[in-house]
């Protein structure tokens, strides 16, 4: 990175410093303890253009390398990692556009994704069908000069709130392989699209996860991004290698987090005479935590540093998911058992860390599965 580069990038990362302490950290407690989404963060989020981050300059976006995203997901992390969950559904969505859309499409629709003008995310999983997408049931059908969409999607991030979704449907049922069947839709709401219903969770507060219904739901052909049927699960799963990024980023500032919580509180606390962070017992667990936070840090860069490059990165990206979202759900756990009785508390911020941890290692695609990808590109790279 260039000296001009590293002093816009500090630039910006003192801009959402800033930010979140004035616009989210008084407010997070509240708004996570009452699950509400939170309106006036988002439409501050807009007004920095925070939702056109990787979006190109010529088509209104701030145009960031995918490092200096993904520490400013670190950065949101740390505060209150809803919030950018709220981005990365939305980023993901854009870059299916930017990088395989038609020029038509570039033009329609980068420009109001860059404003949150069009804000929404990747509507992919269905009730019964998480990680094998190809074994998605939404379906689309050409009548004319549109596509009609019958199904229902699950867990969709920005499902109530967002007014635009990249849309996975099935347009062949009968292609073999399954995913040659499979493309993707630009999908805003209209009649025939609702949504069925919130759905609760155990963390990951105030941000809107919804299941979708489409109703003989019209889209005009001009929606199909790319314009040639087939390459839906292609175009997402390049996709994910950025969401994955994301939600490593997201590890990281959670694992940051529940160490920051835990070094005050060690301090703070006194037994035996003294404070325990003077105690070998919880500086063993300190050493630790603070050795996977950086650990963590320094894959998220690596994968997004090769994102920027335009290498495939899946490997890359599913070692730093893996590693950091693993060091997130330990760091919370520590920092609980070093708050003692108090960490089981709400009062304290370390039980947020808790619920919010797990998710993490179950979303854009589990850590298993980030195994078995590693695992595989592990031996295509290196065949004997």
């Amino acid at each position: 990175m260039s000296a001009q580069d590293d002093g816009q990038e500090r630039l910006i990362l003192d801009m959402v410093d800033r930010f979140l302490e004035k616009e989210v950290a008084p407010y997070a407690w509240q708004l996570e303890h009452d699950d509400e989404y939170p309106t006036q963060i988002v439409e501050k989020m807009k007004e920095m253009g925070l939702f056109g981050c990787l979006i190109d300059p010529e088509y209104g976006g701030l145009g960031l390398s995918t490092v200096t995203y993904a520490k400013i997901i670190e950065h949101i992390s740390v505060v209150w990692m809803s919030v950018s969950g709220i981005i990365n559904s939305h980023v993901i969505m854009s870059a299916a556009v930017q990088r395989n859309g038609t020029k038509a499409q570039k033009e329609a629709f980068l420009p109001r994704f860059a404003t949150g003008e069009l804000r929404g995310g990747i509507a992919l999983t269905e009730p019964d069908c998480g990680t094998d997408l190809q074994a998605i049931r939404t379906v689309a059908v050409r009548d004319g000069n549109d596509y009609v969409v019958n199904g229902t999607k699950m867990w969709i991030s920005n499902g109530i709130y967002g007014n635009c979704f990249a849309l996975l449907v099935k347009t062949d049922l009968n292609s073999s392989p399954r995913h040659k069947g499979m493309s993707l839709l630009i999908a805003e709401k209209g009649e025939g699209f609702g949504v069925s219903r919130k759905l609760e969770k155990l963390g990951y507060k105030g941000i809107d996860s919804a299941e979708l219904v489409f109703n003989d739901y019209r889209v005009p052909e001009d929606r199909l991004i790319g314009g040639a049927e087939g390459k839906g699960l292609q175009m997402i799963l390049n996709g994910l290698e950025l969401g994955r990024i994301n939600v490593a980023a997201r590890g990281v500032g959670v694992a940051q987090a529940a160490m920051n919580e835990a070094v005050k509180y060690s301090q703070q606390r006194k037994t035996f005479g003294k404070p325990i962070c003077e105690h070998q017992a919880i500086q063993l667990k300190l050493g630790d935590m603070a050795t996977r936070t950086e650990a963590s840090r320094l894959l998220t860069m690596r994968a997004a540093e090769a994102y920027d490059r335009g290498e495939r990165c899946d490997m890359e990206a599913g070692m730093a998911k893996l590693f950091s979202t693993e060091s997130a759900l330990e760091n919370s756990m520590e920092a609980m058992r070093i708050h003692g009785g108090y960490g089981y508390s709400k009062e304290y911020l370390v039980e947020r860390f808790y619920r919010d941890a797990p998710l993490l290692t179950i979303g854009e695609g589990t850590n298993e599965m980030q195994r078995i990808i590693i695992a595989k590109q592990l031996i295509e790279r290196n065949r004997v």
